[in-house]
């Protein structure tokens, strides 16, 4: 684990290459959690794509091992700042991105404003237009009221179908959301919410490889079909019996389909 030193306090990032000397030079994925999760929520990514790729992972901002007080200010071009800078100390001067939910957010974001780095987008669960989140105006209430831990119970609801996880996966990652800090939650929420890259979509051209889970109570199907629809060159996966945590719970099928989708680039 390494270190970068923001303005508002250290990211913290981590580098697994463990590409074989025949597939080098390799090229790097560069991968951003969501909301209330750290950069771990991707081990069960690694298996998948460790040997043809570099990856590259990090803890967002208030989040992991990347806290420092609220962490702050919280934007949009603050969270891709974050990004490029991760990118540029693992040496990854053009890379895969890979996001999810807000992470997919400012994937989006990122691809459609610095084309020129990003070879190629997959996005899980995440929105382009905040305004079209739903069910999550409660969390305030919750976490001002009843604290981190209760946040954390209802949205393992959110995020998992029952018997999704095993019982030490659903500890891990329940304990790991009450563990972040709330005032991060509710600031990269309202960064979120606040976010229309409807006027930017055309500007992505990249290949895109969307994944969206069939039951996820914040972000319909049919708003991650329109978004296929209004990018240049997307295809869109929906993966039965998900919910919003699917990177998580299917994370070696999300995986594989991301491996064809980059071998097919290749």
């Amino acid at each position: 684990m390494a270190i970068i030193e923001r303005d508002w306090g250290a990211l913290h990032y981590d580098v697994t290459d463990i590409v074989v000397p025949w597939r080098r030079p390799a090229p790097a994925v560069l991968f951003h959690h969501g909301v209330g999760i750290t950069g771990d929520v991707w081990a069960g990514w690694l298996p998948a794509l460790a040997e043809r790729c570099r990856l590259v992972r990090f803890d967002l901002r208030g989040h992991g091992r990347s806290v420092s007080g609220a962490a702050g200010p919280w934007s949009l071009d603050g969270l891709m700042g974050d990004l490029l800078a991760v990118a540029d100390a693992a040496g990854a001067e053009r890379f895969h991105l890979v996001g999810e939910s807000l992470g997919g957010t400012v994937a989006m974001a990122a691809a459609a404003g610095h084309g020129d780095r990003v070879l190629s987008l997959t996005v899980c669960n995440g929105a382009p237009v905040g305004g079209t989140i739903e069910n999550v105006q409660g969390w305030r209430d919750t976490i001002e009221g009843d604290g981190m831990a209760a946040w954390s119970r209802q949205m393992m609801t959110d995020r998992f179908h029952d018997g999704a996880l095993s019982a030490s996966e659903r500890a891990w990652y329940e304990a790991t959301q009450a563990a972040t800090d709330g005032g991060a939650i509710l600031a990269a929420l309202e960064v979120l919410l606040g976010v229309d890259l409807r006027p930017d979509l055309a500007r992505i051209d990249q290949p895109t490889l969307l994944l969206h889970p069939d039951g996820s109570p914040f972000i319909p199907v049919p708003v991650m079909a329109d978004l296929a629809r209004s990018l240049p060159n997307a295809d869109l996966a929906v993966i039965a019996g998900a919910r919003h945590g699917l990177p998580f719970s299917h994370a070696a099928e999300c995986a594989g389909r991301v491996r064809r989708f980059l071998d097919g680039l290749a």
